[in-house]
């Protein structure tokens, strides 16, 4: 997986892609060209063999403040409808590219995570985050709806529909606390933790049978519209598929040898 991108970080070692935002001294705002920089690396990611974990780390004690005001909002006044509308598709296309990507994302939450920002937690898979920070919705804040790149469909999935609406309506922060309570936290760790508690949840995710958490977190995404019958019978065929994959035989000879299975993701 290319790790040469231009307006975030990036490093890919050993099965983990760790990527932050790039502007520090500004809290992070995501810029039109990483919008779809970020959009364009996680479409590419569904096919890359070498990655089986992300991390989406903070920069500079916060993860991101959403939008940038002067190279975003700015703009966006000035746009007419059908530039407005290619703009909010294409961040739109961020989220599914994350949801579509094949690979679990762990968001390591710090400071400041707000608009779009939070809209990138919530779009990942599992999400830790330290003591004081911030999360808020805040689209109504800036005269906009709280129907932004997905949230009004995946937020009240996980905290609710109530608390979601209350997020969404009053464009307020969620603390660390409310949201671990909420279910949007998977854990709160001490500030200097963060980054080894992301990166050990990431290892111990990419050392695990990568095709058969593929299927997990495509059947997590697809599921939401199905009945009960449909998942169960979508269940059925994505289990009898990675039962035919090489990891469900290491572990059941690893087992047998009373060993702990070494997975390699086929």
């Amino acid at each position: 997986m290319r790790s040469d991108v231009s307006h975030f970080n990036c490093n890919v070692s050993d099965g983990i892609a760790r990527i932050s935002l790039d502007r520090p001294e500004r809290k992070n705002p995501l810029t039109l060209e990483s919008y779809a920089e970020l959009r364009d690396w996680f479409r590419d990611l569904h096919y890359a063999e070498d990655v089986n974990a992300v991390v989406f780390a903070p920069n500079g004690g916060n993860f991101s403040s959403g939008g940038d005001v002067h190279d975003i909002i700015g703009p966006l006044t000035k746009m007419s409808m059908k530039e407005l509308l290619t703009f909010t598709r294409m961040t739109g296309d961020l989220v599914k590219a994350m949801v579509n990507c094949g690979k679990p994302i762990i968001a390591a939450v710090d400071g400041v995570c707000a608009g779009a920002g939070a809209i990138i937690a919530m779009a990942s898979d599992l999400r830790i985050t330290t003591p004081d920070s911030k999360t808020a919705f805040l689209f109504n804040r800036v005269g906009l709806a709280g129907c932004d790149m997905g949230a009004c469909a995946i937020l009240p999935r996980i905290i609710g529909q109530g608390r979601a609406a209350e997020l969404l309506y009053l464009g307020r922060s969620m603390t660390a606390e409310e949201g671990h309570a909420w279910g949007f936290f998977n854990k709160i760790v001490a500030t200097d933790q963060l980054t080894q508690e992301a990166n050990g949840l990431a290892r111990r995710i990419a050392d695990g049978p990568g095709f058969a958490n593929m299927m997990t977190k495509t059947m997590l995404a697809q599921e939401w519209s199905m009945s009960i019958e449909q998942a169960i019978e979508a269940e059925a065929q994505a289990q009898a598929i990675c039962m035919q994959g090489q990891d469900f035989h290491r572990a059941y000879h690893a087992f047998v040898a009373k060993e702990k299975p070494v997975f390699e993701g086929d």
